[in-house]
């Protein structure tokens, strides 16, 4: 099989919204991805039906989105997360591709946890994590708060928004940070159906 051959990688996105600006950003990893060629899920984890987990176990990659909460995921992520015990105890999602993105109202917020959490929790179920692979902006004098990854994270994509404002006020470095999250994911969705189709030959 060439690898023109081979299907669409299939992503999902799996995501927690408090107030709609990490829903912004979960939209721009779906758009991007969907762009660079994937079949694509978006799948509210506090909203979850059981079609939707088959659509999880059925993806080559996860993505995983919160906000950052007192310090973590949120409520209703943890919730999802320790869902996914009956997967876990299964390996029904080993060796597929995992990545995270999140979004506070502070700059640092301690979003970096939030990411680790993601990567812990996908290498629990055996899965192998994709980075963001930016490096970091605005950090110089003559870089830019438009720069991509402005806030200089490597594990995810992370935002920052007001908290006095809605959804509407995501900052559009951070979607386009997040446009990037989803290419990437697909890239590298494809490096391992190939690898894995050439090694079945």
């Amino acid at each position: 099989m060439t690898t023109a051959a081979l299907p669409a990688p299939v992503v999902s996105i799996a995501y927690h919204s408090g107030f709609g600006h990490t829903a912004v950003l979960a939209e721009a990893v779906r758009a991007a991805a969907t762009e660079a060629g994937a079949t694509v899920h978006l799948i509210k984890v506090d909203e979850i039906t059981e079609a939707q987990w088959e659509q999880l176990d059925g993806s080559d990659a996860i993505v995983f989105g919160s906000p950052t909460y007192m310090g973590t995921a949120s409520g209703a992520f943890h919730t999802f997360a320790e869902a996914t015990a009956k997967r876990w105890a299964t390996r029904a999602w080993q060796d597929k591709l995992a990545a995270g993105f999140t979004n506070s109202a502070s700059k640092s917020g301690d979003k970096l946890h939030t990411l680790q959490f993601f990567t812990v929790l996908a290498a629990q179920h055996g899965m192998s994590w994709v980075s963001l692979n930016l490096l970091p902006g605005w950090n110089s004098s003559t870089a830019s708060e438009n720069d991509l990854n402005r806030l200089g994270f490597f594990l995810g994509a992370a935002a920052q928004s007001d908290n006095d404002q809605g959804a509407e006020a995501v900052h559009k470095a951070d979607i386009a940070t997040a446009e990037h999250l989803g290419r990437r994911i697909v890239e590298q969705a494809r490096v391992f159906t190939a690898g894995r189709a050439t090694l079945a030959a």
